[in-house]
């Protein structure tokens, strides 16, 4: 589901949002990393940027899989906005069940995107809950689109040889 409503004025690109439900079985959660793929591509992030984006939404995806209540479906939203692209994972669990923040998984998500939190929520606080007080486990990815001019290369390399052969 895409959301159209709230458009920003026109020398701006409005927030679009997209809701993915899956269920967490390992056959499924590629759709999940394919879609986070497109999205980015289409936002024009570099192919380093997408791929990390991909790995990221890979594991954050098994690592809530991992904690989800029986056979929950994992919801994803996506925003879309002209700074970088927002996603929320989660699954509902049982009372008391937290994320996992230790191990491999979650130092490779610090490292592949700019921030990522995660905790125990219910679904009246998560994007696209039912807003009842049902628990859920959830992670949240940001990764921000950097566009790169002439000017953000010199303040970065003030000797940079920026000149264009004609």
């Amino acid at each position: 589901m895409v959301d159209t409503t709230g458009a920003a004025p026109t020398s701006e690109r409005r927030t679009e949002r997209l809701e993915l439900r899956v269920p967490t079985s390992p056959t499924q959660l590629p759709a999940v990393r394919a879609m986070a793929g497109d999205l980015a591509m289409r936002m024009d992030f570099d192919l380093d940027a997408v791929e990390d984006l991909r790995l990221a939404v890979d594991e954050a995806c098994a690592t809530l899989a991992s904690v989800a209540q029986g056979d929950s479906p994992l919801t994803v939203v996506f925003e879309a906005t002209r700074g970088g692209l927002r996603i929320d994972a989660w699954v509902p669990t049982a009372a008391g069940v937290d994320v996992p923040r230790d191990g491999f998984g979650w130092a490779v998500l610090h490292t592949l995107v700019d921030t990522v939190e995660a905790g125990p929520s219910n679904q009246a606080t998560v994007p696209a809950g039912d807003g009842s007080a049902t628990p859920v486990a959830c992670i949240s990815l940001i990764k921000q689109l950097r566009r790169y001019s002439t000017s953000d290369v010199l303040a970065e390399q003030p000797d940079a040889d920026v000149s264009v052969a004609r």
